[in-house]
């Protein structure tokens, strides 16, 4: 009799555990399902990845600066497979000094760009959310073939890219 009520008892253990795994999926499931349900009308998809790296970066409430008409302001779709960041974002689209500034938890990063030039494969998402927001026709397309538009619009494709990392005091 004890063998079997501990053959019993492994069996509750062991489905137990089963259980929140079983669970978590239909839940993340579900969780992708309403980010996707929450995307805000005037998203523009930008990027995205798909299977393991599952990811979708888009651009949503681009509104322009009454003081600077150089500047535009934005939110940014982050959505991942297990997560969703709504940043709000600026970018400046002057010829002279175009540049996408972005913060997190620690500094404020201002990044000075080269539209149309050559590009790092670290600097893509800045330029792809650079060209979105400073000409949306032009929203989602490869940044490394926007040469010849650069050009056109009147930038010099030789700007020198860098990035200024403003720290922020601890808590």
């Amino acid at each position: 009799m004890h063998s079997i009520r501990w053959l019993f008892s492994l069996g509750l253990l062991v489905s137990a555990a089963f259980q929140p795994a079983v669970a978590e999926a239909v839940n993340r499931e579900q969780l992708l399902e309403q980010m996707k349900a929450m995307r805000p009308v005037d998203l523009v998809v930008l990027d995205q990845g798909e299977g393991a790296e599952e990811y979708t970066l888009g651009i949503f409430a681009v509104s322009g600066d009454p003081a600077d008409p150089e500047i535009r302001r934005f939110k940014l779709w982050q959505e991942s497979a297990d997560n969703l960041v709504i940043p709000t974002e600026s970018v400046n689209c002057s010829r002279e000094e175009p540049l996408r500034v972005t913060r997190d938890t620690e500094a404020i990063y201002v990044r000075k760009l080269n539209p149309g030039g050559t590009r790092r494969a670290s600097t893509r998402e800045d330029h792809l959310v650079w060209w979105a927001a400073c000409h949306p026709d032009l929203a989602g397309q490869d940044p490394s073939g926007l040469s010849e538009m650069a050009r056109e619009l009147g930038y010099s494709t030789e700007l020198i890219e860098s990035q200024e990392v403003l720290r922020l005091p601890a808590p």
